[in-house]
């Protein structure tokens, strides 16, 4: 009985911090707005070379011009989803300026729940773009119905190792304001280097040897399109053991290191600026 009113009680603060965030992000329409355009403007230009450089050549490593839209096309699914990192910060920062941040931080709630009511609120703004830049990538290159759900799942563990990391930078944002922001440019540069809008092969090979391949997002994000264009979950994961096992580790690891560090820094510093 005590399990089951757990779950109540954790369902219910989940749900009422969604809908709370939910009503606050509503009023900032025009952000909304920009937080869908910005993903595909993003993959937009590599799209224009990419296809200048599949007119030269048929193929760059395995990847087609016809795979490569799928590449695209998952790169701005994940540069929606990469709005969760992001999304930590600035509910810290919006609850910080309300002044209630004290009562968030210090409540008697889970700050697991904190992770999930932030990515489900994430999750429903970005449904419907989301939704339609999967439907255009089974219209270009159909996938089974068990694949399909294979990769829907890679994209929930994919969101969680972004709370994670989402958590980390709002705990400084609210108790290191000078650290914060620097750490959010670090993740972008981690990004650039994850093959997430070019091809691992187009990269010089100092740079795929020192920097791309000790990038455990590369490994999240690899998997991802191989299980797409594959299509057949046992093969992608007999050939890319190692991405499978830096994703699932990673999705376990990523949101424990989160609350960590999160009661860690805050217990020492405290919010900044209050």
């Amino acid at each position: 009985m005590s399990i089951i009113k757990t779950i109540k009680k954790n369902f219910t603060q989940i749900s009422a911090l969604t809908e709370l965030n939910l009503k606050l992000n509503f009023r900032y329409k025009i952000n909304l707005l920009l937080n869908f355009l910005t993903p595909f403007i993003s993959v937009l230009i590599p799209l224009f070379i990419m296809s200048s450089f599949f007119e030269i050549r048929a193929s760059i490593g395995q990847w087609t011009l016809s795979t490569y839209y799928i590449y695209a096309l998952t790169a701005i699914n994940l540069f929606l989803l990469k709005g969760i990192i992001e999304e930590f910060p600035r509910q810290m920062l919006n609850e910080k300026y309300w002044k209630t941040i004290t009562a968030l931080i210090i409540g008697p709630f889970n700050r697991f729940n904190l992770i999930f009511e932030i990515i489900l609120t994430h999750l429903t703004f970005i449904f419907i773009p989301f939704i339609i830049f999967i439907i255009l990538s089974y219209i270009i290159y159909p996938i089974s119905f068990i694949t399909f759900i294979f990769v829907l799942l890679l994209y929930i563990l994919i969101a969680l190792i972004f709370s994670g990391i989402g958590l980390i930078i709002s705990v400084f944002a609210i108790s290191k304001e000078n650290i914060w922001s620097l750490m959010l440019y670090g993740i972008n540069f981690v990004f650039w280097f994850s093959c997430i809008t070019y091809p691992y092969q187009i990269f010089p090979v100092l740079i795929q040897r020192y920097i791309i391949n000790l990038n455990p997002l590369y490994y999240t994000f690899d998997i991802l399109r191989n299980a797409w264009i594959e299509n057949d979950i046992i093969f992608t994961i007999r050939f890319h053991p190692l991405s499978f096992v830096v994703l699932v580790v990673l999705a376990v690891v990523s949101p424990c290191i989160g609350v960590f560090m999160f009661n860690k820094v805050y217990k020492k510093y405290g919010i900044v600026g209050y």
